[in-house]
């Protein structure tokens, strides 16, 4: 063990220095580091978790990326069908990171009931279609399986239940226009039964979207059975959404356009970045909050143990070792701060995660309750980075004890 450290540990263990005038100060330096690093824990938590959950609402009705016909407009409606018969379906091998890819077709129709109506945008699944995000989604029965025969079932939306006084097992009926209609042509009309009741949260989506079998679509539109409206993408790591979007443009055919879902939900998700700005800003002012206070904690460690550095001076101790002393005790007390912030951070964050304690408004949010994103990488590198910034904060105040003069320490009082 040397010195600087032996020393170190005899101050901490000194039943006097526990009891002086500065253990009150140094328990609010601890608490200090201790509430920053909550503080921290729960915006990167909360900013992360409610980022990919707003992220994989959008996801779910769109994919990744979507690969439509040059000449589709910018609607909900698929106008110009897309042969399936593509190099890249049913597996998208030239590029790697793709997961799923699925054919799909959407056409705008009226839910029309005794009383009312409402206009939404049927989307048409197949076979292929990944069920992941809305079987999370799921509130009541099923999602509908197109895997055989056309059938009449359908996934609505919470919002259109409660709208049109629909519930689980009712039938409705809907008008669809003929894309070759004329004035006096009448709108056609097709049953479906609800097997199933959806809620994102996400109500702007919510109000228009519902699923039926794509081969409805398809019949409707006089497409065959080997047209589709659009491909849409899953890919298996979001961050890499703007690489792999690059990646799918290149190799899908000239007449074939993609475009990735952060571009076309363009301000949902540049309204969730904010939360990275937010987060960048509640963890710098935490860090500075934090190093403050040990800054003022280890001035008077310093100042109420001047004697011993005069002593330590007079023995024939360098400035650098007597300041290796102080940095090796407020290592220790950063130490407690962080531990003790970690464990109630954390804490709080798996109470939230699994008791759901703290809701929000779904209106402003998009989610029910607060959605905590816990990853050891993350809180690792906080807790490292706070530790380094703030020791870092203090070797300035410690070059004080180069100021000190052995003989007029010796005798402070």
């Amino acid at each position: 063990m040397n010195f600087e450290l032996f020393i170190a540990k005899r101050i901490i263990g000194n039943k006097a220095y526990k009891n002086s005038v500065s253990a009150p100060i140094i328990k609010i330096g601890i608490a200090a580091i201790a509430i920053g690093v909550i503080v921290m824990l729960v915006a990167i938590s909360t900013g992360l978790g409610l980022q990919q959950k707003i992220r994989d609402k959008v996801v779910a009705f769109s994919g990744h990326i979507e690969i439509t016909n040059y000449d589709t407009n910018a609607s909900d409606e698929s106008q110009v069908p897309i042969s399936i018969n593509q190099e890249f379906y049913p597996k998208f091998n030239k590029v790697e990171g793709i997961k799923h890819i699925q054919g799909v077709a959407s056409k705008f129709a009226v839910i029309r009931t005794e009383t009312d109506f409402e206009g939404v945008v049927v989307k048409g699944a197949g076979g292929d279609y990944n069920w992941e995000y809305f079987e999370e989604f799921l509130v009541q029965g099923r999602v509908p399986d197109f895997s055989g025969k056309r059938n009449e079932e359908v996934l609505i939306s919470n919002y259109l239940a409660n709208r049109l006084g629909f519930k689980l097992g009712d039938k409705f009926q809907t008008l669809f226009t003929d894309n070759e209609a004329t004035l006096n042509s009448r709108p056609r009309q097709m049953a479906f039964t609800i097997v199933g009741i959806y809620n994102s949260g996400f109500q702007e989506l919510d109000e228009k979207f519902c699923i039926a079998d794509l081969r409805h679509i398809q019949r409707l539109n006089k497409w065959e059975a080997d047209q589709i409206g659009s491909f849409e993408v899953y890919i298996d790591d979001f961050s890499k959404i703007d690489e792999k979007y690059s990646e799918v443009f290149q190799e899908i055919p000239s007449l074939l356009n993609a475009t990735p879902v952060n571009r076309k939900y363009y301000t949902v998700f540049e309204w969730i970045k904010i939360f990275d700005s937010n987060t960048n800003i509640i963890i710098a002012i935490m860090i500075i909050v934090a190093g403050i206070n040990m800054i003022t904690t280890l001035l008077v460690l310093i100042l109420e143990r001047t004697n011993m550095i005069g002593l330590l001076k007079a023995l024939g101790s360098s400035n650098w070792s007597i300041r290796k002393v102080f940095l090796y005790n407020a290592s220790y007390l950063i130490g407690l701060g962080l531990l003790w912030g970690n464990i109630i951070g954390l804490g709080l964050l798996f109470a939230q995660k699994y008791f759901k304690l703290f809701p929000l408004d779904p209106d402003t949010y998009y989610v029910s309750e607060a959605p905590v994103y816990i990853s050891l990488d993350f809180v690792l590198l906080l807790s490292i980075g706070t530790f380094i910034a703030c020791l870092f904060m203090l070797l300035i105040p410690s070059v004080i004890i180069s100021k000190i003069s052995p003989a007029k320490a010796i005798r402070f009082d």
